[in-house]
Protein backbone atom coordinates (compact mmCIF):
# COMPACT_ATOMS: atom_id res chain seq x y z
CA UNK A 1 0.00 0.00 0.00
CA UNK A 2 1.79 3.07 -0.96
CA UNK A 3 1.07 6.24 0.73
CA UNK A 4 2.40 9.79 -0.03
CA UNK A 5 5.06 11.69 2.39
CA UNK A 6 2.78 14.37 3.54
CA UNK A 7 -1.31 14.43 3.82
CA UNK A 8 -3.15 17.08 4.24
CA UNK A 9 -5.75 16.12 7.05
CA UNK A 10 -7.61 17.38 9.91
CA UNK A 11 -6.01 18.04 13.00
CA UNK A 12 -7.38 18.07 16.62
CA UNK A 13 -5.37 20.37 18.12
CA UNK A 14 -5.45 23.34 15.67
CA UNK A 15 -9.08 21.92 14.90
CA UNK A 16 -8.11 22.63 10.92
CA UNK A 17 -7.16 20.91 7.98
CA UNK A 18 -3.25 20.82 8.00
CA UNK A 19 -0.16 19.40 6.06
CA UNK A 20 1.18 16.20 7.93
CA UNK A 21 4.11 14.30 7.83
CA UNK A 22 3.69 10.44 7.69
CA UNK A 23 6.52 8.39 9.58
CA UNK A 24 5.63 4.55 9.69
CA UNK A 25 5.31 3.02 12.86
CA UNK A 26 7.79 0.30 13.41
CA UNK A 27 7.83 -1.76 16.92
CA UNK A 28 11.23 -1.59 19.13
CA UNK A 29 12.46 -5.00 20.13
CA UNK A 30 11.42 -6.20 23.75
CA UNK A 31 12.90 -5.47 26.54
CA UNK A 32 15.53 -8.33 27.74
CA UNK A 33 15.71 -7.40 31.74
CA UNK A 34 11.81 -6.80 32.14
CA UNK A 35 9.72 -8.74 34.75
CA UNK A 36 7.63 -10.74 32.14
CA UNK A 37 10.88 -12.11 30.63
CA UNK A 38 12.88 -12.69 33.60
CA UNK A 39 9.78 -14.82 34.63
CA UNK A 40 9.50 -16.61 31.19
CA UNK A 41 12.81 -17.51 31.30
CA UNK A 42 12.33 -18.81 34.63
CA UNK A 43 9.38 -21.23 33.78
CA UNK A 44 11.66 -22.00 30.58
CA UNK A 45 14.86 -23.33 32.96
CA UNK A 46 15.31 -26.89 32.62
CA UNK A 47 12.80 -29.81 30.98
CA UNK A 48 10.48 -26.86 30.54
CA UNK A 49 6.66 -27.89 30.07
CA UNK A 50 4.14 -25.20 28.09
CA UNK A 51 4.92 -21.77 29.09
CA UNK A 52 1.91 -19.19 29.39
CA UNK A 53 1.34 -16.66 26.97
CA UNK A 54 2.28 -18.48 23.58
CA UNK A 55 0.41 -17.71 20.62
CA UNK A 56 -2.33 -20.20 19.64
CA UNK A 57 -3.38 -18.36 16.18
CA UNK A 58 -1.17 -16.59 14.08
CA UNK A 59 -2.39 -13.98 12.45
CA UNK A 60 -2.15 -13.78 8.41
CA UNK A 61 -1.89 -9.73 8.47
CA UNK A 62 -1.03 -6.64 10.13
CA UNK A 63 -2.56 -3.52 11.22
CA UNK A 64 -0.14 -1.04 9.92
CA UNK A 65 -0.05 2.43 11.90
CA UNK A 66 1.52 5.17 10.61
CA UNK A 67 2.21 8.19 12.73
CA UNK A 68 0.93 11.62 11.23
CA UNK A 69 2.93 14.71 12.55
CA UNK A 70 0.89 18.21 12.03
CA UNK A 71 3.39 20.66 10.66
CA UNK A 72 1.95 23.69 11.66
CA UNK A 73 1.87 22.58 15.79
CA UNK A 74 3.83 19.28 15.62
CA UNK A 75 1.07 17.31 17.22
CA UNK A 76 1.57 13.57 16.47
CA UNK A 77 -1.95 11.51 15.47
CA UNK A 78 -1.38 7.47 15.09
CA UNK A 79 -3.13 6.14 12.01
CA UNK A 80 -3.96 2.62 10.81
CA UNK A 81 -4.25 2.53 7.10
CA UNK A 82 -6.62 -0.01 5.79
CA UNK A 83 -7.28 -2.00 9.31
CA UNK A 84 -5.62 -5.35 8.01
CA UNK A 85 -3.65 -5.43 4.64
CA UNK A 86 -1.19 -7.84 3.30
CA UNK A 87 0.59 -5.11 1.28
CA UNK A 88 3.24 -3.35 3.64
CA UNK A 89 2.88 0.46 3.80
CA UNK A 90 5.46 1.83 1.92
CA UNK A 91 6.16 5.82 0.61
CA UNK A 92 4.83 6.97 -2.80
CA UNK A 93 7.53 8.35 -4.99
Amino acid sequence: MKVPKEINTYCPKCDKESTHTVKFYTQKPRGGLSVGTRRSERKRKGYFGKVKGQATVKKVSKRQKAILKCKVCSYSVERVFGNRTKKKLEYKM
